[in-house]
């Protein structure tokens, strides 16, 4: 079932502003967007731009209560670049995006108009250790920017991806080069032709599927950056934008994570909210998430 993002957004916006006694923003269910205000009060920008963290929270839990709704700090750095992060969002009146990690909603602003409110999956905030060395997936607060855009991204799996796996399946890791050979214990070899990762055997070569993970004699086999073996069409939905570091807006073919802690520290929507990011919001937008 699509996400119904005009009314669910059109709620969302309602509830904020009603929390704080503030005039909603009217917009006509079958509109694309929540529409813009055309007279906000001063108190309802602050509330949009710098207080949507909690006020945000309270609507979402009256209106998901099925949501957990996050409201602790790491350290007390990380209370801190909240606060540093929600006043510089709060002073910027350009456009700019927000993301609010306790109530896992994103807001785009521009000056007082609020132009759209979605649900997000934010970083699952866990650590996961394999051999020396350990992965802590969390979306971290601080400013940001769009750096770029793109329609239809591959992603490339990472080495945590590999580790993550191999942790889960009690399995061993190994790195496949380009030029090489590994031999496995039927008799059969694992090498990289024509920028695949395939199979050698009676002197033919067969090529093993792109899309799944190489896994023999209880090892998992990192295929190397270039094959067709290390890149992943549709796990980022049809559209990203690029914050930098390796951090994300995205869509997602796994819709159902959205509204929970769920990712590595990327930030997913529904597919018809980044589509929306895509199209309005250029490159060079700050992003606040705190």
């Amino acid at each position: 079932m699509k996400h119904p993002s005009s009314f669910a957004a059109s709620r969302r916006l309602a509830a904020l502003l009603a929390a704080l006694a503030l005039p909603a923003l009217a917009a006509p269910v079958g509109a694309a967007r929540a529409q813009p205000s055309q007279a906000l009060p001063t108190a309802g920008r602050v509330a949009v731009a710098a207080g949507m963290d909690t006020i945000a929270s309270m609507a979402l839990a009256a209106e998901r209560p099925g949501v957990p709704v996050v409201s602790r700090f790491r350290s007390n750095a990380d209370s801190v670049a909240h606060e540093r992060t929600r006043a510089a969002a709060e002073a910027h009146l350009g456009m700019r995006v927000i993301v609010l990690l306790e109530s896992r909603e994103l807001a785009v602003m521009n000056g007082a108009d609020t132009l759209m409110v979605a649900p997000v999956a934010i970083g699952m905030d866990t650590t996961i250790n394999f051999g020396a060395k350990s992965w802590t997936f969390e979306t971290p607060r601080g400013t940001r920017k769009v750096l770029g855009k793109e329609k239809d991204p591959v992603w490339v799996p990472p080495e945590w991806h590999y580790a993550e796996v191999a942790s889960k399946r009690g399995l061993k890791l190994a790195h496949l080069k380009a030029g090489s050979t590994v031999s496995l214990a039927d008799g059969r070899a694992l090498t990289i032709k024509g920028g695949r990762v395939g199979l050698v055997q009676h002197g033919g070569f067969t090529a093993l599927p792109a899309d799944e993970e190489i896994v023999f004699d209880g090892t998992l086999f990192v295929p190397p950056h270039g094959t067709a073996n290390r890149r992943i069409p549709g796990e980022l939905g049809k559209f990203k934008l690029d914050l930098g570091n390796g951090y994300l807006l995205h869509g997602t073919p796994y819709e159902n994570t959205i509204g929970n802690a769920a990712t590595h520290g990327c930030v997913r929507l529904y597919e018809e909210d980044i589509a929306w990011l895509y199209e309005n919001v250029p490159v060079g937008t700050p992003v606040f998430i705190y």
